[in-house]
Parts: structure tokens; C-alpha cells; sequence
């Protein structure tokens, strides 16, 4: 099931703001962030929004997924931009205000039998394409 992330709001006083999952769940969590803008009382300057997490050596690394400006920029979709749990988001430049939302994934470990499914409606898809013709001369 997915569930609506409520969002966060990043400004010039709260400049960070951490997404955690139920560690004590055996189920795996997803973030998808949808959209990212500026809001009422934003300045027209650039607001840089980074996202901090732990790569595969699991040492901390920020990434920029966003720079928005009032006047050419202030708003951006991220297509449901995926990330896993605990993550935070962080105003690394301007004041803001500047909200997240997005969609929070639980998807139990215990039930992978849609990753079977899956891999049965590819095999059948391919089945039912039909071959690549070579072009006429």
C-alpha cells in the first residue's frame, strides 16, 4: 500500500528535515518525491534543496535534486523520484520557503509473489510480440 507523505517545509529557520520508517516492521519502505516548490513569501533567489543519505559504503553523501528561483523556476517534478529510508532533505542555499510531497511505499517483505507475477507477464508479453520485419527496398 502507499500512503501520502504529508511534506515538509524547508526555510531559513528549519533548514532540514528527516524522513524515517518504522525500523521495527518487516516491511521495505520507499519515498517517492513528486513535486518540489517554492511557496508563499519566497524571494526571487536561488533555493537549493539537497537530498543527504548513505551510499554503498554507507557513508553520509548529499545530492542536489533541485534549484529553484521564484522568477524561471519554481516548481519541479520529480516523477516520483525514488528513495530509501532514512533520508533528509536539505535547504543547502536561499531562504525558501520551499515545500516537498510525495508518496511513502510499504511493501511487505514477506509477500514477493508480485515479483513472480512480474516476471510471468514479461515472458508472456514477449510471446505475443510479433517478429521485426526487415524493411522493403
Amino acid at each position: 500500500p502507499d500512503v501520502l507523505f504529508p511534506g515538509c517545509e524547508l526555510t531559513a529557520t528549519t533548514k532540514s528535515y528527516t524522513f524515517q520508517a518504522d525500523e521495527e516492521d518487516d516491511s521495505e519502505h520507499i519515498l517517492a518525491l513528486s513535486v518540489v516548490c517554492l511557496t508563499e513569501g519566497a524571494r526571487d533567489e536561488c533555493n537549493v534543496v539537497e537530498v543527504v543519505g548513505r551510499n554503498h559504503e554507507n557513508k553520509e553523501i548529499a545530492v542536489p535534486v533541485a534549484n529553484l528561483r521564484l522568477s524561471c523556476q519554481p516548481l519541479l517534478s520529480l516523477d516520483n523520484f525514488k528513495l530509501q529510508p532514512p533520508v533528509t532533505f536539505r535547504l543547502a542555499a536561499g531562504s525558501g520557503p520551499v515545500y516537498l510531497t510525495g508518496w511513502h511505499w510499504i511493501v511487505n517483505r514477506e509477500d514477493a509473489s508480485f515479483e513472480e507475477d512480474d516476471d510471468l507477464s514479461e515472458e508472456e508479453d514477449r510471446k505475443e510480440l510479433a517478429p521485426i520485419m526487415p524493411a522493403k527496398k
